[in-house]
């Protein structure tokens, strides 16, 4: 997200959370303050950042969530997390069970995961990984559900259930341009997605 005119939009939506990139790999990085931050959780999304890079993000998106979606260790992300008193989301991506082990390293240091598709670029593929995996993931941190989640997926979304499940991230497959989102599939998706 980096347009405020999208940001507010997509706010309209009422999600928990807003992700903004801050990785000069990605075509959605953000460089300077939108004109409009939004009144839900902030989350900063990095990829093998220098703590003065999150720093620095972190004052400029008045950031309540940090996401670290690279090769980052566990020390690493103790370090960003105790020098910036932000939350921490640690990404872990998903191709098989053995993965799922790797989460148990950040338990002391993360405040939450987010389970992504594995694929060899950094970031997002946007393909879906067997959201099955994750019943090897008996915790102790909640998690986000991440990859490839699109229009159409509310009902799968809906009848998939762990127990340390907190959400879902939504990104590319609600993209009309990178950074862009489509506020009314947005809107359409959480709407459905939270029906009784």
């Amino acid at each position: 997200m980096r347009d405020g005119d999208n940001i507010r939009m997509v706010e309209q939506a009422h999600p928990d959370m807003m992700g903004f990139v801050c990785w000069q790999g990605s075509r959605r990085n953000v460089t300077t303050r939108p004109t409009h931050l939004p009144a839900c959780l902030r989350v900063g999304v990095f990829v093998n950042p220098t703590l003065q890079q999150v720093v620095a993000a972190g004052k400029m998106l008045r950031l309540d969530y940090i996401q670290l979606h690279g090769n980052e260790t566990p020390a690493l992300c103790g370090v960003i997390k105790h020098a910036t008193g932000l939350r921490l989301i640690k990404a872990i991506s998903v191709d098989d069970a053995a993965d799922i082990d790797k989460a148990n390293s950040f338990r002391d240091v993360a405040d939450m995961l987010l389970f992504d598709t594995k694929c060899k670029c950094m970031g997002g593929s946007g393909t879906q990984f067997d959201w099955d995996i994750l019943g090897s993931y008996h915790g102790p941190l909640p998690f986000l559900l991440s990859g490839g989640i699109g229009p159409g997926d509310e009902e799968r979304v809906r009848r998939w259930n762990h127990p340390l499940c907190l959400g879902v991230d939504i990104n590319s497959r609600f993209e009309t341009s990178p950074a862009s989102k489509d506020a009314e599939e947005v809107k359409k998706f959480i709407s459905k997605i939270k029906e009784q």
